[in-house]
């Protein structure tokens, strides 16, 4: 097959994104397919890139040039193209393509439910809904899609296409983009001492996110801390909270003043996967209580390092761990951040004392998950579907077949 790639400007720096956009562009190369990726290019960003104006200025090379760019691109590629546009949030491309064989990879569409006024801890301003629309609008043309969970699926379908059918649209769990596996402690260790770090004599607890809202940073925080007082109380060693996580803001920067004395927060970021694949294998657990994801990749990654995971018990979480993580409720609100806190602390102590069997099993239960989310199986996946869409797709994008702009191809 001949693929193009639409995936996100390396100039927004979407590490996650651009990861996928790789693991699927490697795979299928690998698999003797002709594989060509193509982006905006940071034209006008790169003019404006230490002034205010920086981010119009992306909007200008991604939703003004590029598009010009692709249609005369469009031009030259034989019929029997496919085009896979590697998230939904490049909708504004999609009508481009939308009369060629194409696939959208979904991700998550927490942003729009955001703008539809769903989500009252991230509320959006009237740029951000009027950009998601614009994103819907887009990615609505397309007719077939590739989600990353049943949830999102179920998203795509009740907030994207507002009931729409789609002719094509598939569940492919991500696949891991590092090759995660338990390491012995001392290669582990190697790794860590390379970079300046120590295991601790009480071990640490890990949390690894980006900052935003939905990765509950301060519930991390106020759980870190009733665990604290929990293990002083019973005279336990206390562990180490390592958070893989940007600089926090003014409010957990508060939190942090008020913890324990005993209590250590560490923060670090960015982390190559190699360190972080070390840190997940000398981890005592992983702590992730994000409030909404679209997937939950650190779940998935210390699994297969055989790190047990503490995390909210919500979909797509429960769909990427199974049966191996410790599940705990959704914070409901800011307002009961001191009890939800309380209860999941004593759920973590409780963990961490398990006896060696049950602990044994869990870490058995994690790596069997994990072995069902490895890139190969996703990328075979894919291009089963890549496959299909061509097959349904192709006799009506042959040399002499038209279609109004706008219209919908025959089904």
């Amino acid at each position: 097959m001949r693929l193009v790639f639409l995936a996100h400007p390396a100039f927004l720096g979407l590490r996650s994104q651009d990861a996928y956009a790789r693991m699927l562009m490697d795979g299928c190369a690998a698999r003797g397919h002709q594989v060509e990726l193509r982006s905006a290019q940071p034209r006008c960003w790169q003019w404006l890139r230490h002034t205010a104006w920086a981010k119009w200025g992306g909007y200008v090379d991604q939703y003004l040039l590029f598009p010009r760019q692709l249609k005369r691109q469009l031009k030259a590629d034989p019929p029997d193209t496919l085009y896979v546009v590697c998230d939904q949030a490049l909708g504004p491309w999609v009508p481009s393509v939308a009369q060629r064989p194409h696939v959208v990879h979904c991700h998550d569409l927490l942003a729009l439910a955001s703008a539809l006024g769903e989500v009252p801890e991230n509320p959006t301003r009237a740029s951000g809904r009027l950009y998601q629309r614009c994103i819907r609008r887009g990615f609505a043309q397309a007719r077939h899609f590739i989600s990353i969970s049943a949830h999102t699926r179920s998203e795509l379908h009740r907030l994207g296409l507002r009931g729409r059918a789609a002719k094509t649209s598939v569940v492919v769990l991500n696949g891991l983009n590092h090759p995660y596996t338990p390491l012995p402690p001392a290669a582990a260790d190697a790794v860590l001492q390379a970079a300046g770090l120590e295991t601790p004599a009480a071990g640490w607890l890990l949390h690894v996110g980006g900052g935003q809202w939905y990765k509950n940073t301060a519930g991390v925080v106020a759980l870190y801390g009733q665990l604290v007082r929990r293990l002083e109380a019973a005279g336990a060693p206390v562990p180490l909270l390592l958070m893989v996580s940007p600089t926090p803001g003014a409010a957990v920067r508060l939190q942090l003043q008020q913890l324990p004395a005993a209590g250590q927060v560490r923060w670090l970021h960015p982390v190559a996967p190699a360190l972080l694949h070390a840190l997940y294998a000398r981890a005592r657990a992983l702590l992730f209580p994000s409030l909404a994801e679209g997937y939950g990749w650190p779940v998935a990654e210390a699994l297969a390092c055989g790190c047990p995971v503490v995390c909210t018990g919500v979909a797509p979480l429960t769909e990427v761990g199974g049966d191996a993580p410790l599940y705990l409720p959704r914070l409901p609100g800011p307002q009961a951040l001191a009890a939800w806190a309380a209860d999941a602390a004593t759920a973590v102590a409780g963990l961490l004392n398990e006896a060696p069997e049950a602990a044994a099993h869990r870490r058995a239960r994690g790596l069997a998950r994990a072995a069902a989310l490895q890139a190969d199986n996703a990328i075979d996946r894919c291009l089963a579907v890549y496959e299909e869409v061509l097959r349904l797709e192709q006799p009506k994008c042959s040399p002499g077949a038209t279609v109004a702009p706008g219209s919908r191809l025959p089904v």
